[in-house]
């Protein structure tokens, strides 16, 4: 338990505020170390933004109705990237300025850059429909010869 919530006991604590923090000596003179501190929040929003721009890649290498997507969904990560809690708090502060106009995302080709597509192998054989109804025909044919020799021959 911290020492400004426990209860009142002996001489250890006289009940007011903290006068130091509790891992630091009183005298400690620590400072920011001057580098810029990314944040849990700032960290977020790029793996947010970067999961974003990787979906519109994959749309525009579809094609088709998802390549018409991959526009806006592009934009709408390069806008998200704008939304670091880190930026907004410059913005505020008027490091940074306001007036910028929208970027456009960039967005993969909608088309395979690759050429042409070899062409299919021819198949091989005869198609499986046809194999099919042949075996049917001959199977009501067997039948029917069948049937046709049983009544010429009866076994009273």
């Amino acid at each position: 338990m911290d020492r400004p919530v426990r209860r009142l006991s002996g001489c250890r604590h006289d009940g007011g505020s903290s006068c130091c923090l509790e891992d630091l000596a009183r005298d400690d003179r620590r400072r920011a170390s001057g580098e810029e501190v990314t944040t849990k929040a700032d960290v977020l929003v790029d793996k947010a933004a970067a999961r974003l721009q990787g979906i519109a890649e994959k749309a525009a290498a579809e094609g088709g109705v998802a390549a018409k997507l991959a526009q806006p969904l592009a934009d709408d990560a390069a806008f998200l990237r704008k939304l670091k809690p880190s930026l907004i708090v410059a913005r505020v502060k008027g490091e940074v300025p306001t007036d910028q106009e929208p970027a456009e995302g960039v967005v993969a080709p909608s088309g395979p850059q690759l050429g042409k597509r070899p062409k299919p192998r021819a198949r091989r054989g005869p198609n499986p429909f046809v194999v099919l109804g042949v075996a049917f025909a001959a199977g009501i044919l067997l039948a029917k010869v069948v049937d046709w020799r049983g009544h010429a021959h009866p076994r009273d």
